[in-house]
């Protein structure tokens, strides 16, 4: 197999999802940034996503998009270490999980809709952003709650661990949301933060990343 390529963005929250699926797996690949701010740059980049997106994977011959679609085909080629567990329940719950976050969180905070909304509003994105990122831990504290154990589905590592530690990220970094109603949302990122894999995935650890992330609403164009 040639070795994958990944067209990423270290701040993008769904490129982090498969750099940690991508370590789980113990796959090495190269790293193409791509500027987020500045997509017409990239001359290839409409070719291999025309939605413009990261992340974007190219591996056995393939060029896959969508960071769930290819944490699927992850799983599915590399079946070492499973991210679903194999009881039925656990394996609906874990999914349920990750599209509560991918689908019902992460498309309502998105920087694009934020940046767009502050234009028209100036502070109405950041209050947006915000607003839909605590709606959606409300009810992400209340199902880890029902259905975690070490981990956000029992003790395994699933897609839903995958995903979690970037929703907070952005939460806390971009988004400065207060984290204190969320016990269990903390609790469970802490300790993914502390296994190798998810910490070559952090966003500070990217190589296009900036030296100073400080002062995120100002990088953000939010007022």
């Amino acid at each position: 197999m040639l070795r994958p390529l990944l067209y990423s963005s270290w701040s993008s929250g769904c490129s982090s999802r498969v750099r940690v699926a991508l370590a789980l797996k113990k796959i090495d690949y190269d790293y193409h940034a791509i500027n987020l701010r500045d997509t017409e740059a990239e001359k290839d980049f409409a070719a291999n996503n025309p939605a413009k997106k990261v992340p974007i994977l190219k591996i056995n011959d393939l060029t896959l998009t969508e960071s769930m679609a290819i944490i699927e085909y992850l799983d599915e080629v590399f079946p070492e270490p499973p991210l679903l567990p194999k009881d039925s329940a656990q394996k609906a719950h874990a999914r349920a999980i990750a599209f509560h976050i991918t689908s019902n969180i992460q498309p309502l905070q998105n920087l694009a809709i934020g940046k767009m909304l502050d234009e028209k509003i100036p502070g109405y994105g950041l209050e947006w952003c915000q607003f839909h990122i605590k709606k959606g831990f409300d009810a992400l504290e209340k199902l880890l709650g029902l259905y975690s154990g070490t981990f956000c589905v029992g003790n395994q590592i699933t897609i839903a661990d995958i995903v979690l530690p970037s929703i907070v990220y952005n939460a806390m970094e971009k988004y400065s949301v207060d984290m204190t109603p969320y016990p269990k949302i903390a609790e469970i990122n802490k300790k993914l933060a502390e296994i190798p894999e998810f910490q070559t995935a952090e966003p500070a650890r990217q190589p296009d990343a900036p030296k100073d992330q400080k002062n995120w609403g100002e990088n953000l164009g939010f007022k």
